[in-house]
């Protein structure tokens, strides 16, 4: 873990030499030498969090952590003296030379001593190392190896009893089925889900089949794990070969891979092999063991388990393997499975009516992980069955994870995970514990945040924003991360959450390296040594406990009203902030002391009735994202064209979903000269209707801008703007709102469209769908809204090869939509929304061949269900809208007239306004539907 702080303090350093050297006038040389000393202590830390390390290791861990902070500390405060000795250098200030020297040559001086002293310190440190000759390479990984071979917490998977086997039945008979099934090639069967999920017991139960156990000539089973040693395990694999065929052993008296694996070649290849490779962690495993299993013809199987699912793609080589994705129990397995491990010596395993509702909160936290359930769950079963005893143990669940010998085999488990990720990852890792329990984020949010915080290393061509995606898809396919949306839904909108257990074991860690502190409810006591505080809910005095000159960053979730005495004197105590996210925040006012941190880079005032940006933004020069959506900020000042490094201007939310009024999307109005903002990426929403042409033109030189939000578009407005979007090579991202309702909006006149464009939204009359647009060979989005077209819009984007989502909202008056044959090969979800004139939809054989969503209605002309309806042999989902009496009776499964036309789709829903904006939704034989239509 300290790694983690010595490379972030390192990435930090990096920075500054390259961008700030002429703030680090005097000391440049100085932190150049701190960093090379820094990277060379990094050596030290590889797998210094992995094992019991011995005492004066620990110490000397902690003392490099320690100087970490210390050298940022000190850096940040002498970059800031410098940035602020800048600023006010004016012509009064000349007039008073002198005396303003007198007054910055003293502080200035003083840091300048820190940092050489710190040169010195970080020196002693890494002689201190090597003189005692420790290195952590050496302990920590040999210790971490001996310890998972003597207390490996996942053995107790390999024993459970059928009995306690609970919502894997049926995938435990699919896997039993593909095991013995008459396919003749070699496969394989990867099994891939979250640590604690259940993979090496559903594993283990298929292994122990009798029916497997009949049908193979030989099994072999392997824990592999993360320390492992091939020659060992291939070793292994002839001893049990062997020795269940009750055969002597030939003599082997070498560890050479390349002899063991053809003598295991030379075994296998005339039998039908079973192999279970439980626990696998890296690649290269694979690569190199799935020599010793010949590809016979004899309906050879293997199986592997692992947490990644980049390891299960990986090991997929054919079409006649498989990737099995291993879900969470539903709520309604998990309590059974609950119910079983604590009640199962009394009650007849049913939980005592009083118990109920603590019970179903601890099965709540547990998130459908069958590890924690079964934990949990044998814990209690020792406890006394009363409320008060049951009471203790759910109010303090959270540190009987960390200290209870019963529940430690949980953190262990999930620690495993967290302990495989390299360096770069645990930071952005770790900063899930800001969040409050059960929180979701958007990704968007996310990554600039993991920007701002300097967690993003640096990559050739490569925007920090693209880095930072690809950390988080490695989180995901780690199954660290879960991610709440499909592939359907718009990009922007996603969002991303952890599982509340791995919540608990990031607090922990994150606690240990000083990283954050989370204060909640009540709690006041804030220890000064976090570089993160996330207030969830606290009150005013939380700032009178202690200084804060640690503290990077502040997040405000729940709070209470915040006065303006508040604000301020949090400003001048957190001098060095980064990050400022005050979204959801009650506060109304943004004092001028905002512009005193210099090192601010971002500021979040989303959902504030904050109206107004003081003049001084204009002094945050280091700021990269200001966020003021859904707040009452209506323009940018002027002074924000200074912030040559922002990267992103988020101004409103759209919502793309139907919104009762037109008149639903605002911008914020911005002055010309948004075109010296040469690194925005992100720039939406922005008002148009009141801009001049030189607004417009600033646009064009926006060439790194990768979104734009328009709104309040008019006619004449629409060259201009498409004059500047030709300009944008690496837009990703387009929305156009018209000012009315009836307003055209014209985007005709592009000639060269940006080809990267792989979302447009379009919010207003169109007299037709723009060419262009069917020259978008990565488009993935098209959303239209109040569009009302007249001619059918399908002939002019079925060819797009990459379309997924195809949404027309208000969007056309005709009365049929044809689906040719061959269009829209990769369309999987359509939406066909307030098409009040739509009579036909007709769907030709061999038309979107892979849909899977369709949303349709109120559509009141029409009256049967489109036949076409039918050829569609992917789609699961079925929403209709607002539809008619007549129309739903002919789809009920009880003699209606269409029912055939959708009795093979997998869900369909019928929803109905019952209040405002909110759906009831219903099935096709409810009763209360039938009651609704008969009203």
């Amino acid at each position: 873990m300290t790694e983690t702080v010595v490379a972030l303090v390192v990435n930090e350093l990096v920075q500054l030499i390259v961008h700030e050297s002429n703030l680090l006038k005097g000391v440049h040389q100085e932190v150049v030498d701190i960093k090379d000393e820094l990277e060379s202590i990094q050596s030290f830390l590889k797998d210094v969090d992995k094992g019991d390390l011995q005492a004066g290791v620990k110490m000397w861990v902690k003392q490099v952590r320690e100087a970490a902070y210390h050298i940022e500390d000190v850096i940040d405060e002498y970059v800031l003296h410098m940035a602020q000795r800048r600023h006010q250098q004016s012509f009064l200030a000349f007039l008073n030379k002198i005396g303003r020297l007198l007054k910055y040559i003293q502080p200035r001086h003083d840091i300048a001593t820190k940092i050489q002293d710190i040169k010195i310190s970080v020196r002693e440190i890494k002689e201190r190392s090597e003189r005692y000759g420790f290195s952590s390479s050496a302990q920590g990984s040999s210790n971490n190896a001996a310890n998972v071979a003597w207390h490996d917490p996942r053995v107790g998977a390999l024993f459970i009893e059928e009995d306690e086997v609970v919502g894997i039945e049926s995938t435990r008979d699919e896997l039993v089925s593909w095991l013995v099934g008459e396919a003749s090639k070699r496969s394989v069967m990867s099994v891939v889900g979250m640590g604690g999920i259940g993979k090496t017991t559903l594993a283990k139960k298929v292994y122990e089949n009798e029916s497997v156990k009949g049908h193979f000539d030989c099994r072999v089973w392997i824990t592999v794990s993360q320390s492992y040693n091939v020659q060992k395990i291939l070793m292994s694999m002839i001893d049990q070969i062997y020795q269940a065929k009750e055969t002597a052993l030939e003599q082997i008296d070498t560890t050479d891979e390349i002899t063991l694996i053809t003598q295991l070649r030379k075994f296998l290849q005339q039998k039908r092999y079973v192999v279970v490779f439980d626990d696998v962690w890296k690649t290269e495993f694979w690569e190199i063991v799935k020599h010793a299993l010949p590809f016979n013809d004899r309906g050879s199987r293997i199986i592997i388990t692992t947490r990644s699912d980049l390891i299960a793609s990986f090991c997929k080589e054919s079409f006649s393997d498989h990737v099995h994705k291993l879900q969470p129990l539903s709520q309604d397995k998990a309590w059974e499975l609950f119910c079983k491990k604590a009640f199962w010596s009394e009650f007849q395993g049913c939980c005592p009516k009083e118990l109920v509702k603590m019970s179903m909160d601890i099965v709540r936290k547990c998130e459908g992980l069958p590890l924690a359930i079964v934990a949990i769950g044998g814990l209690l079963s020792t406890k006394e069955k009363v409320p008060l005893e049951w009471k203790k143990l759910h109010d303090s669940l959270n540190s009987e994870l960390e200290c209870n010998p019963h529940l430690t085999s949980i953190t262990k488990i999930l620690s495993l995970s967290y302990h495989d990720l390299p360096c770069y990852l645990k930071s952005c890792f770790l900063y899930f514990g800001n969040l409050p329990e059960d929180y979701s984020i958007t990704g968007p949010r996310l990554l600039r945040l993991w920007v701002a915080e300097g967690f993003i290393r640096e990559k050739k061509g490569k925007p920090l924003e693209d880095v930072a995606q690809e950390y988080l898809k490695e989180l995901i396919h780690r199954n660290l991360v879960q991610g709440l949306f499909s592939e359907l839904d718009y990009e922007i909108l996603r969002k991303y959450r952890i599982h509340d257990l791995l919540r608990e074991i990031i607090l922990s860690k994150a606690g240990e390296l000083n990283l954050s502190q989370v204060l909640e409810a009540g709690d006041a006591t804030f220890d000064g040594r976090s570089r993160c505080l996330s207030i969830h809910d606290a009150r005013e005095n939380v700032l009178d406990t202690s200084e804060y000159s640690r503290v990077r960053s502040v997040f405000f979730f729940n709070t209470n009203e915040m006065p303006r005495s508040f604000i301020v004197k949090m400003f001048k105590r957190f001098s060095l902030l980064k990050v400022l996210d005050f979204e959801d925040g009650r506060i109304d006012y943004l004092p001028d002391e905002v512009g005193d941190l210099f090192h601010l880079k971002n500021l979040s005032l989303r959902r504030t009735k904050v109206s107004i940006l003081p003049k001084s933004v204009g002094r945050l020069h280091n700021l990269q994202t200001l966020n003021v959506v859904e707040s009452g900020v209506r323009e940018l000042p002027i002074e924000i064209f200074k912030l040559y490094k922002l990267r992103h201007i988020l101004a409103h939310s759209h919502d793309f979903e139907i919104k009762s009024s037109f008149y639903s999307v605002r911008g914020v109005k911005v002055h010309e000269g948004v075109g010296c903002l040469n690194e925005l990426q992100t720039l939406a929403s922005i008002e148009a209707n009141h801009h001049g042409v030189g607004v417009f033109e600033d646009l064009g030189k926006l060439i790194k801008l990768r979104m734009l939000g328009i709104s309040n578009m008019t006619a004449e407005r629409g060259r201009a703007l498409c004059d500047s979007i030709q300009n944008m090579v690496h837009l990703n991202i387009l929305l156009v709102g018209s000012i009315s309702e009836d307003e055209i909006i014209d985007l005709q006149s592009i000639s060269t469209p940006p080809p990267f464009l792989a979302h447009i939204y379009l919010r207003g009359r169109l007299e037709r769908v723009p060419n262009w647009i069917s020259e978008l060979q990565n488009l993935v989005t098209l959303v239209l809204f109040f569009s009302s077209l007249e001619e059918d819009p399908l002939s002019s984007v079925q060819a797009l090869p990459n379309l997924i989502t195809l949404s027309l909202n208000h969007a056309y008056d005709g009365e049929q939509l044809h689906f040719e044959e061959g269009g829209f090969k990769k369309l999987k979800k359509l939406t066909l929304r307030e098409l009040k004139g739509l009579k036909m939809v007709d769907i030709d054989n061999g038309s979107l061949p892979v849909l899977e969503e369709l949303a349709i209605g109120p559509c009141p002309q029409m009256e049967e269900v489109p036949s076409g309806f039918l050829q569609l042999k992917s789609l699961k989902i079925l929403d209709f809208y607002e539809m008619h009496r007549e129309f739903v009776l002919r789809m009920q499964p009880d003699g209606g007239e269409d029912y055939w036309k959708v009795k093979k789709v997998t869900t369909i829903r019928l929803r109905y306004r019952i209040k405002g904006e909110k759906y009831q939704i219903y099935k096709l034989n409810d009763s209360d539907l039938s009651e609704r239509l008969q009203g």
